[in-house]
């Protein structure tokens, strides 16, 4: 489990996108909202994310996993290890965290992102495309 592998999670999710902040910080969002940030330089935090009251209070009581800084009040919790959670765990909390910042959308952003269409994954460079005879 690494950035790269938190990025691809994060942009299979519908109408997600990513943006550098804060220097060296990857964020992950919603309709211009934030649902999780990932580290691109050493820090004592690699992943933050929200999550529900429920989660917070669990998670918060296990090793290498801490209120995170700035944005505890929030319930987001900040990872200080790779090794933290399963992967499958950290898929799951991940998209819980986009739906609660989605849920947190006004309806006229949901809405809209309801119209836009979803984006499609382009073809393989190297598959072959097959041709039609006519």
């Amino acid at each position: 489990m690494d950035v790269e592998w938190v990025r691809k999670l994060c942009l299979s999710f519908p109408h997600a996108t990513e943006q550098v902040t804060w220097g060296a910080d990857l964020t992950f969002r919603i309709g211009g909202k934030i649902f999780s940030v990932a580290v691109l330089e050493p820090a004592p935090v690699w992943l933050s994310f929200k999550c529900s009251p429920e989660d917070f209070a669990e998670l918060t009581e296990r090793a290498g996993i801490i209120p995170a800084p700035y944005l505890a009040r929030a319930q987001w919790v900040g990872l200080e290890g790779k090794d933290a959670l399963s992967e499958e765990e950290l898929s799951a909390l991940l998209r819980q965290s986009y739906e609660l910042v989605y849920a947190k959308l006004p309806r006229k952003t949901r809405e809209a992102l309801l119209r836009l269409p979803r984006l499609r994954k382009r073809p393989s460079p190297n598959r072959r495309r097959r041709r039609r005879n006519t």
